[in-house]
């Protein structure tokens, strides 16, 4: 469907005159954009999202969830970006082992910094609520001191951009002038905090996101707070209350599709492809998240069965086990430390669960060995 979504205005950088794109304001109109266009596959995402949240009380703890899930989210949007770490990588820089690619690494935990800043901001009633403030201040930690450390971190730009292409006359793509990011930005914080809004919320937050993609206004790290601001808005919009969904591996796997429909809202107008692409990442993700954490929980309590079956168990190997789900990787030192016990007394509980089957040494070596809690990493890294 053919629509306007915005006006070009003529603008010169490195010294050559380009066409910029100025979206107009959320939400679409000429002609509106309609509900019921979407509404089976908004109610199969909202259910999906549903029976997420119910199943994460299979397990003890939903910070062993959130441990993973959180991960997995840092390390799939920066992937997006061209960053190359794993999620083994980031387990073992977690427990202080040797990593090889410290650089990559540090951007996923700037990643991790920023949604907590925004998470703690959300739940604290005198945090900020979603705005250019917040967005603004999670952009400052994740550039502190990585990649695109120099560009303006936590500030709007203050010059033109472009994506795509080697110069700014062949750019994919024209942001619009540094001059109207702050206005544009402004007009989006009023949608998301309108009082009466017209679509549902999962349909909003597809349209934010584009629509802040589409602002691009920051001069790097546009993607990664953009989809930030996804896992944000579905815990303000309460469709979620804990941030448990990875979306960035649906929108990771389809790469060119989401980059080709978020193109095609500002070349065409078509922001009902763009909508139901969401729309069903949404119930993917989601999907997929519950059948991780239905697999976690089977893991977990067949693992601590066989524990509990052992007659040579201790305090020291239960406590050991049950910090598993968010120390997967680790040495005995680091066992040492958490359970603030001897060394000898680490050494038995890791050696017992090695014994038992839950826990594998990972280096082949007699000094300085790492363990992993192999079959739970299988289960985070599989998808």
């Amino acid at each position: 469907m053919k629509r306007l979504t915005g006006s070009y205005i003529t603008t010169t950088t490195a010294g050559e005159a380009v066409q910029a794109f100025v979206p107009n304001a959320l939400p679409p109109a000429d002609p509106p954009l309609s509900a019921d266009a979407f509404d089976t596959q908004n109610r199969a995402a909202e259910l999906a999202l549903a029976r997420l949240s119910g199943v994460s009380g299979l397990v003890p703890s939903v910070d062993w969830l959130l441990y993973g899930a959180v991960r997995k989210e840092a390390l799939l949007t920066s992937q997006i970006e061209g960053t190359q770490a794993t999620l083994t990588d980031l387990f073992d820089e977690e427990a202080g082992l040797d990593v090889s690619n410290a650089d990559d690494l540090e951007e996923v935990t700037n990643y991790m910094r920023a949604f907590r800043l925004v998470r703690e901001n959300l739940r604290d009633p005198r945090g900020l609520p979603i705005s250019i403030r917040l967005m603004c201040d999670a952009h400052r930690l994740l550039l502190d001191g990585v990649r695109g450390s120099s560009k303006q971190p936590g500030e709007l730009r203050r010059s033109q951009n472009w994506i795509g292409g080697t110069r700014p006359d062949n750019a994919v793509f024209v942001p619009p002038p540094p001059d109207q990011a702050a206005k544009l930005l402004r007009d989006l914080e009023q949608f998301i905090h309108s009082t009466s809004p017209t679509l549902p919320a999962l349909v909003n937050i597809a349209l934010v996101h584009a629509q802040f993609e589409t602002i691009h206004p920051f001069l790097d790290g546009n993607g990664r707070i953009g989809r930030l601001l996804i896992a944000a808005l579905l815990e303000h919009w309460g469709l979620l209350s804990e941030p448990l969904m990875y979306l960035s591996g649906y929108l990771k796997r389809h790469q060119l599709e989401y980059y080709r429909l978020l193109g095609a809202i500002r070349m065409e107008g078509d922001w009902e492809a763009w909508v139901s692409f969401f729309l069903d990442g949404v119930a993917a993700a989601a999907a997929q998240a519950e059948r991780s954490i239905v697999e976690i929980a089977t893991l977990v309590a067949a693992d601590r069965r066989r524990l509990l079956d052992s007659s040579k168990s201790g305090p020291a190997t239960y406590r050991l086990f049950e910090l598993l789900p968010m120390m997967p990787r680790f040495s005995v030192e680091r066992v040492r430390q958490k359970l603030n016990t001897s060394f000898p007394t680490a050494n038995a509980a890791v050696k017992l669960l090695c014994e038992l089957g839950i826990v594998a040494e990972t280096t082949g070596q007699k000094k300085n060995r790492s363990f992993g809690y192999q079959a739970y990493i299988d289960l985070l890294t599989k998808d």
